[in-house]
């Protein structure tokens, strides 16, 4: 039976809570997330029966790290159809424009294309029992692209979560985070780590704001 984490929680996904036995060998990590509707007054308010924020672009990225709590290999960069560079491809750091790492282990898809990833917004899958050794830690991390800009924060979201979910689609752990006053103005998320630990794997819930919208500003800690 799955668990339902609290901030700092940490749990082995290969046992879960009870000791039961998960299948590591492809576990998706699944995100999702509620805007939380705005009230109207007044006769228009009451037509309306209030308004969501404008349509937020909310942006799960992974971190791998070594045994420094470092990303290693920073990727490269390329140059687009349109002429514009992008960095940080084919490395270490999963997120929209590079969505597969060079090993085939782990990577990003929008899509919910297997029962396990019902109701996620966005997925990452990882295979932890073939990831290289040198790997000791994966971050997720959700960004609000131009957060700051349209002024869209974790303060307005509700029903925030991360999961994993083991091949056999049998949910392990569940972390729920919904918006609050403290939230306000962090348009970025550092929601849970997965690291090796005694042979196996463990899960800890983190729940860590962050005002920038860019990924690169929390990179910056771990590079």
């Amino acid at each position: 039976m799955a668990i339902n984490l609290v901030k700092g929680q940490t749990i082995d996904l290969r046992k879960g809570d009870k000791g039961e036995s998960y299948d590591l060998s492809s576990v998706t990590i699944g995100l999702g997330w509620d805007v939380r509707q705005q009230k109207s007054s007044g006769f228009f308010g009451k037509l309306l029966g209030g308004q969501k924020e404008a349509e937020y672009d909310l942006d799960a990225i992974a971190f791998l790290l070594d045994a420094n709590d470092k990303v290693a290999d920073m990727g490269r960069s390329v140059q687009t159809g349109d002429g514009r560079s992008v960095g940080f491809y084919e490395g270490d750091i999963i997120f929209f424009n590079s969505q597969k790492h060079p090993s085939g282990h782990i990577w990003l898809t929008g899509d919910n294309r297997t029962g396990a990833g019902d109701g996620d917004d966005e997925q990452i899958i990882v295979k932890l029992d073939s990831l290289d050794a040198k790997y000791q830690k994966i971050l997720f991390v959700v960004s609000i692209y131009h957060g700051r800009q349209n002024n869209q924060h974790f303060g307005l979201l509700e029903n925030a979560f991360i999961r994993a979910v083991d091949k056999n689609g049998k949910e392990i752990a569940k972390f729920n985070l919904s918006g609050d006053a403290s939230y306000n103005g962090k348009c970025s998320m550092v929601f849970s780590e997965v690291y090796r630990k005694d042979g196996t794997w463990k899960f800890r819930a983190i729940g860590e704001p962050h005002e920038s919208d860019s990924f690169v500003d929390i990179l910056k800690k771990y590079s």
